[in-house]
């Protein structure tokens, strides 16, 4: 087993759902934080519920899809000595158009956010780690980086290209323990936002999404998150280069 105590990660997308339920379960495990994420209430409020842990947790608001925020970013987990690595939780959906619906600023928000950011964070990151020792590059992903659906063709593609990265990323390094988290079916914003969707591909869409909600199937984000804190815990080899999902 791997303590992950006195160790630094950088959680983005930490102001709600999976990545406010990841930041706080790394809090009680004695894990220092720096939380990224545009809202900067939400954000405030999980920092200074995990400063209540004990830890050090610092806050950095912004667009994790610009360099500068990323950067700012790697400034303050470089101040601690335990640097770890990343979890990439961010994402954004933009459901309900069929893609020639989607006008290209949706588009690009979509892929900004998957891909463009989880580049920076390999660009910014890694070689803090690998400067460091050894740590840990976490991206979460999702099953729709494996199949089509309707309304959310940009989101599906990008995820396939975050899950990419992911892959060769550990194909260029054995020092950082680069893998993907699906967190299964979560009840957060993003269900919510595919249930409501408006566009061509709103029925289609909400043919899928509502019932998981209606019939009780979804998991919450403590529940998730709980799961990659577990596999965090493990052996960081085993988990190189492979995909692992929730529940």
């Amino acid at each position: 087993m791997t303590s992950l105590q006195n160790k630094t990660l950088i959680v983005t997308g930490a102001s709600m759902g999976i990545g406010r339920a990841i930041a706080l379960g790394l809090a009680r495990e004695g894990v220092d934080l720096v939380l990224n994420a545009r809202g900067r209430e939400a954000l405030e409020e999980v920092g200074t519920r995990c400063t209540e842990q004990g830890i050090k947790v610092a806050t950095v608001q912004g667009d994790i899809s610009r360099p500068e925020t990323v950067a700012r970013c790697a400034e303050k987990a470089e101040k601690n000595r335990n640097m770890f690595g990343f979890i990439h939780v961010a994402g954004i959906l933009n459901p309900g158009p069929f893609i020639w619906e989607l006008e290209p600023e949706a588009f690009n928000q979509v892929m900004d956010t998957n891909v463009k950011a989880s580049y920076l964070l390999i660009r910014h990151i890694v070689p803090v780690i690998l400067s460091r020792g050894q740590g840990v590059a976490v991206f979460v992903g999702s099953g729709a980086a494996e199949r089509t659906q309707p309304g959310i063709g940009a989101y599906c593609a990008a995820k396939a290209a975050e899950e990419m990265l992911a892959r060769q990323l550990a194909a260029e390094t054995d020092r950082v323990t680069s893998f993907v988290f699906r967190p299964g079916i979560v009840d957060t914003r993003m269900q919510e936002q595919a249930r409501q969707a408006g566009g061509g591909a709103a029925d289609l869409l909400h043919r899928v999404f509502r019932p998981w909600k209606e019939r009780g199937e979804l998991l919450s984000p403590e529940q998730s998150a709980a799961d990659l804190i577990g596999l965090l815990r493990k052996d960081p080899g085993q988990l190189h280069g492979r995909t692992f999902r929730a529940g």
